[in-house]
């Protein structure tokens, strides 16, 4: 966090820079010190957690596509006790490099097809239905409704579990499990107990989902991962239930965050939300202007505002040295909002071109790209056009949001907002 104090003749001292990504106060606003550290130390040693900080965009990009030196052999996460060699075993090929990394995207990749997540469609259009009407129907009653938690809370989840094959009876408390998993308390540098039993319970849980499949195959993509085959190559259940576990804690929260920061954002820029909105007035036309507010949402505040890579050797990096057994940590957040490659970066613009827009790392890039990118997006558009269609104006009520506290995802866990529904 950057802390400013004033001398004695009233001018302003900026102290030392420092990065502390467990920071409460850092997590309601990163993007200053995001700033500073481009400007001032793009590859900077943050020593009180001996890791290497990086920044800007080129060098982000150029981290992530060169996993030889910056590995995923220890995991994605900043958190020690999920610092490991045996990272995969909860994140699946997000813990792995090389040919097993290849091994098991393949083998997942088989299963969790293009063509599946296109099949959710019908799906997601249905519990946004379903999940609109009530949060629409408690907002006429209250004058307002929680969007975090009446929809976008929900709607991710429930796509996940349906895909997976969780029952609907078991839905609210493997969501209650992930969102502990994310959860970070103020003062505490490392995974929460809480954070460490829901874990367990969650593997526990897949574990016990993956043995039913082995039993009696159904039509979901539990069983479609124990079938998957290439080239003589299966899934072992710990693998199956590593991938599960990244899908409902990687794809679910950040999905949900997306939600949230849309809404955010755009409330807080009325002539672009009257823009946006606009394009719902006739009913039969697809909401021109939902993806341009997507893909400026995923720029200007992604969910997923930092990955950690372990430094295999000495590398040099924006002019400074990384040792080989280093921790360090590629800041997303901070890529997408690099001056050397974004106009006005700081400005949340749904008209911004194309061609920056084809830069944002918000889903990583190279071997490692989210596998759930396309899920992702599918939710948003399915879910902010239907919005669009529905509501003539909302107002994010942003004094009493309540963020997120993580540091692995960005975003909202109470977000309190007043909707009017269009007139029939």
């Amino acid at each position: 966090m950057t802390v400013v104090s004033t001398d004695s003749d009233g001018s302003g001292a900026v102290e030392a820079l420092h990065f502390d990504p467990y920071d409460y106060h850092f997590h309601e606003d990163p993007y200053p010190t995001y700033r500073r550290l481009r400007d001032e130390a793009p590859v900077h040693h943050a020593v009180d957690d001996d890791i290497w900080v990086i920044s800007r965009h080129a060098d982000v990009f150029a981290a992530l596509r060169d996993d030889e030196t910056f590995s995923n052999r220890m995991g994605v996460s900043l958190d020690a006790t999920a610092w490991s060699p045996d990272a995969h075993r909860v994140m699946s090929f997000l813990g792995l490099d090389g040919a097993e990394q290849s091994r098991v995207r393949k083998l997942v990749s088989a299963a969790f097809t293009p063509r599946r997540v296109r099949e959710l469609t019908p799906e997601v259009e249905s519990l946004t239905a379903r999940y609109l009407a009530s949060t629409l129907a408690t907002n006429a009653e209250q004058g307002e409704a929680d969007w975090i938690r009446d929809f976008a809370g929900k709607l991710p989840m429930d796509v996940i579990s349906e895909m997976m094959g969780v029952p609907v009876p078991d839905r609210d408390e493997v969501r209650r499990l992930a969102d502990l998993v994310v959860h970070r308390e103020d003062g505490v540098r490392d995974v929460p107990q809480a954070g460490m039993e829901a874990s367990i319970e969650l593997m526990t849980y897949y574990s016990d989902m993956v043995k039913q499949r082995r039993r009696q195959s159904t039509d979901d993509l539990t069983s479609a991962l124990i079938a998957a085959e290439v080239e003589g190559e299966k899934l072992r259940d710990g693998e199956i239930m590593a991938f599960l576990f990244l899908m409902v804690v990687a794809g679910n929260e950040t999905t949900t965050k997306l939600l949230g920061n849309a809404l955010f954002h755009l409330s807080a820029h009325p002539d672009q939300r009257t823009e946006v909105l606009a394009g719902g007035a006739d009913a039969s036309r697809e909401p021109a202007l939902v993806v341009p507010w997507i893909e400026e949402t995923l720029r200007h505040d992604t969910s997923s505002q930092m990955l950690a890579r372990y430094v295999v050797a000495d590398t040099e990096l924006g002019g400074v040295t990384i040792p080989g057994g280093s921790k360090a940590l590629v800041l997303l957040g901070s890529a997408n909002r690099d001056e050397r490659v974004f106009t006005d970066p700081t400005r949340f613009d749904i008209h911004r071109d194309k061609s920056e827009l084809s830069q944002i790392l918000s889903f990583g890039t190279g071997r490692h790209f989210c596998l759930g990118a396309n899920l992702a997006r599918l939710e948003a558009k399915v879910v902010l056009a239907e919005l669009v269609r529905r509501v003539d104006h909302f107002e994010v009520h942003a004094d009493r949001a309540v963020r997120v506290h993580s540091t692995s995802v960005r975003g909202f866990a109470s977000l309190p907002v007043t909707f009017v529904e269009r007139s029939v």
